[in-house]
């Protein structure tokens, strides 16, 4: 099996169309002001949105995507104007990680783990 693409709601395509071509992803798919998908840069992997009406109550979506260096792609991101709820910090599961959120408060996560992400000391 295979993760292919992961849908996330929101209520202005438009809008956060513009706000992940800032985080980095490459537009593929915008087929009305219902749908629009992604590809990421560095693999096969897709991210979509989708319009809602209504948004999940609480705390949302939590979109993780790694990058090489945590630090400089929060620099990137800020000079661009996206505020970030929590800097870069190293977390005890051993990743570095910083926290922003989309136009509709879904939670981004961007983060480094190198082997850890999938290799961690306490994996089964």
């Amino acid at each position: 099996m295979k993760l292919n693409q992961v849908t996330v709601p929101v209520k202005d395509i438009n809008r956060s169309i513009a706000f992940y071509k800032i985080l980095g992803l490459n537009l593929i798919v915008h087929t009305n002001e219902w749908y629009a998908r992604f590809e990421c840069p560095d693999d096969e992997s897709t991210f979509s949105l989708h319009r809602v009406n209504d948004l999940p109550s609480g705390d949302g979506v939590w979109v993780y995507f790694e990058v090489p260096n945590v630090d400089a792609k929060v620099e990137e991101l800020q000079q661009e104007g996206i505020e970030i709820e929590e800097a870069p910090e190293d977390k005890r599961w051993l990743w570095r990680e910083a926290r922003l959120r989309d136009p509709d408060r879904n939670v981004i996560i961007v983060y480094h783990a190198g082997e850890n992400r999938k290799n961690p000391p306490w994996r089964l």
